[in-house]
């Protein structure tokens, strides 16, 4: 029998101890009752993690269930996101778009409960978690938007940004590396608008955490420059009150509060036991911990009036909080009209008017460029015109080009300045960058290509979830040269493609890098990947060849056949557009009808309409020549049976680029060969 949110009526007869233990285990049984329906789940860390949450859901956390948007909000990140009951449970209860009826389609198909949880499909739910550490991770890049925002908007006697940040994290999020990459630079940061909660009930899916896992945690956070402190009991809400209030007043450094659970609280086989990590309880379990903790058998999915009342005052507490606010706001806008605007425009996500006159154009007149170089003097024409945008490097900033000049670093003392210094933390730098991306920011985080690798969880988090994150990737083939095989990338362009959602742009000059970083800060609703050149590039002539807008579309013809119909397609990407641009010259004086193809994006090429993609690939020309230094794989979409593609399919080599280029055939003399041999002459 399903139960039904009770409505409330009358005041409590309960004493407040009484109540807090009914709130408790209202929450345990909502996780108990949707994880047995659906047969699957993690009911064991809601159980044992549920007064952690009541506490701090109940006494602490600044949010409006109606208003969840409110830009002043704490945030909460779950970033044990198997526990998503838990979750899911708080937001329906203290009142968030979430009916009882998705509670009971848990894990079920087009549920707004899927098995962990999913940014914004539930308003209230800040990020997406479940892959261990990354929750760990987006919470630093909140934390770090909230100081910028606070930085810059913030003036003395009118603070609009005073939000804190909250993550609930597991013994699985702290064994991973990406959490030890972003708690190292949290602590450098000195972050301390960042509570973390540890649910320390020391089980793994194989057991006992001691099986691997036996480490001082505090003295591990307290050498990162955490302020840390210890709960022995995860049912003394006192204790866990006590805590948060004094990791809410320390400062200077991120706090985190180890607090000792026990997984499955309540069960009487299964509390303390791997078993209760990762499945439903089974139906006679389920009876005899409802009767162990004094719960009723039926309904399931009840929730009595008292704990209904209680919850339910997180709409009252929001409604004062964001009047409050709303007062504070409207005394800034008149001290501040002019920053007041601006805030404006950040809150709804729109840019400044005017800002992409600000993109240079590069003039075929000037030294050849590598896009990394272009990509560092649109980045600097841009920054003083979109505070939004901030970023830096995994310590490479001088080869990727991602320095503003000008600016100070972020740091304490300088949270207003928007050079990053991430440190070598590629993984770290990706789960930051989402959390910024999450909190309204543009950033940017760059890398070689090669250790996209590193950071590929995050990247894929990012298109599952809409993030807005760019990520530039320099150093971008084996033309980055003596560095060798260890150093670059070959299978890293297929592998970014294939992840739906990101946008993979790839550009073949300076000017077609001004017009990619124009669609990566436009994108909405995804990150993007610019992928960048160590080597110098020519800037190619405008006045002969078509103008770069064509990248906004994904693929575009560059040069043609003169009014011929083509009797051969070069369709090339990056840096290889100006070997097939020498090759389609030859091509033409030996009086081949040819057309050249710059390919800088597959997925901005696929948005197209139909009728634009068979006009710049007519389905009737089946001569088709792809050319890319890297893994040939996917591109037998746009080359077709009777086409070739000209890449790399093995590992690098160490040598001077132009030797490589020679040696492996990426030069205009051997593609005019490749494409002689398709068309049989």
């Amino acid at each position: 029998m399903d139960g039904q949110t009770a409505t409330p009526t009358s005041k409590s007869t309960l004493s407040p101890g009484q109540l807090d233990e009914l709130c408790i285990n209202t929450i345990r049984f909502l996780s108990v009752d949707a994880v047995q329906k659906a047969n699957s789940g993690h009911p064991g860390m809601p159980m044992g993690a549920a007064p952690m949450a009541y506490v701090l859901w109940t006494r602490h956390l600044k949010h409006h269930p109606a208003k969840p948007a409110w830009p002043n909000r704490d945030r909460f990140v779950l970033s044990a996101g198997h526990g998503s009951m838990l979750l899911y449970s708080l937001l329906h209860l203290t009142g968030y778009d979430l009916p009882l009826a998705e509670i009971q389609q848990f894990r079920q198909w087009e549920s707004k409960t899927p098995g962990h949880p999913e940014h914004w499909i539930v308003p209230g739910i800040e990020t997406t978690t479940g892959p261990l550490g990354q929750g760990f991770g987006n919470g630093v890049g909140m934390a770090i938007a909230q100081k910028y925002l606070a930085a810059h908007f913030n003036r003395p006697g009118h603070e609009i940004v005073d939000y804190g940040i909250y993550v609930l994290v597991s013994d699985g999020d702290l064994m991973e590396g990406v959490a030890s990459e972003a708690a190292s630079l949290a602590g450098h940061l000195r972050l301390d608008n960042l509570i973390y909660l540890y649910d320390d009930n020391h089980i793994s899916i194989e057991g006992s955490t001691d099986l691997a896992f036996t480490e001082d945690r505090a003295k591990r956070f307290e050498a990162y420059g955490w302020f840390v402190q210890k709960v022995d009991d995860g049912n003394n809400l006192e204790a866990i009150d006590q805590a948060i209030r004094t990791a809410q007043a320390e400062r200077g450094r991120p706090s985190i509060i180890m607090i000792r659970t026990h997984i499955g609280y309540g069960s009487p086989n299964k509390q303390d036991n791997a078993e209760a990590h990762g499945a439903a309880l089974g139906e006679e379990e389920v009876k005899l911990t409802k009767q162990n903790l004094g719960w009723p058998l039926e309904p399931t999915f009840w929730i009595p009036d008292e704990a209904s009342r209680r919850f339910r005052l997180a709409l009252t507490n929001g409604d004062k909080a964001e009047a409050e606010w709303q007062a504070r706001l409207a005394a800034y806008r008149r001290a501040f009209p002019e920053l007041a605007a601006e805030w404006d425009r950040f809150t709804r996500g729109e840019l400044p008017p005017g800002w992409q006159a600000k993109i240079p154009t590069f003039s075929h007149t000037e030294k050849p460029m590598a896009t990394r170089q272009a990509s560092g003097k649109v980045l600097n024409a841009l920054s003083p015109v979109l505070p939004a945008l901030l970023g830096g490097s995994a310590d490479l900033a001088p080869s990727t080009n991602t320095l503003i000049k000008g600016e100070k670093d972020f740091g304490p003392g300088n949270y207003g300045s928007r050079n990053f210094h991430f440190g070598v933390r590629e993984h770290g730098m990706g789960s930051i960058l989402n959390g910024m991306a999450l909190s309204g920011l543009i950033p940017y985080g760059a890398t070689f290509f090669v250790f996209s690798d590193y950071l590929r969880p995050a990247l894929r988090l990012a298109a599952l979830m809409g993030a807005h994150a760019i990520f530039v990737f320099t150093h971008d083939s084996v033309f980055l040269g003596e560095d060798g095989p260890t150093h670059e990338p070959i299978e890293q362009l297929a592998a970014c493609r294939a992840i739906p959602f990101l946008s993979v742009i790839r550009p073949a000059d300076a000017n077609e890098t001004a017009l990619a970083w124009r669609v990566a800060i436009e994108q909405k609703g995804g990150p993007v990947a610019l992928i960048l050149t160590r080597q110098a590039l020519p800037i190619i002539d405008r006045s002969k060849y078509a103008p770069a807008e064509g990248l906004e579309k994904g693929a575009y013809v560059l040069a043609d056949a003169n009014g011929r119909r083509p009797e051969i397609i070069l369709i090339a990407s990056g840096s290889e557009v100006a070997p097939a641009l020498d090759a389609y010259e030859k091509l033409s004086a030996e009086g081949i009808a040819v057309r050249l193809v710059s390919m800088p994006s597959w997925d901005l090429f696929e948005k197209q309409a139909q009728s634009y993609r068979d006009e710049v690939l007519p389905p009737s020309v089946t001569a088709r020549l792809a050319i890319e230094a890297a893994a040939s794989f996917g591109w037998e979409r746009y080359v077709g049976p009777k086409g070739a593609v000209h890449g790399i399919n093995r590992f690098g080599a160490s040598a001077p680029y132009k030797v490589i280029a020679e040696k492996w055939g990426f030069t205009g003399a051997n593609l005019v060969k490749r494409a002689h041999e398709l068309l049989g002459r």
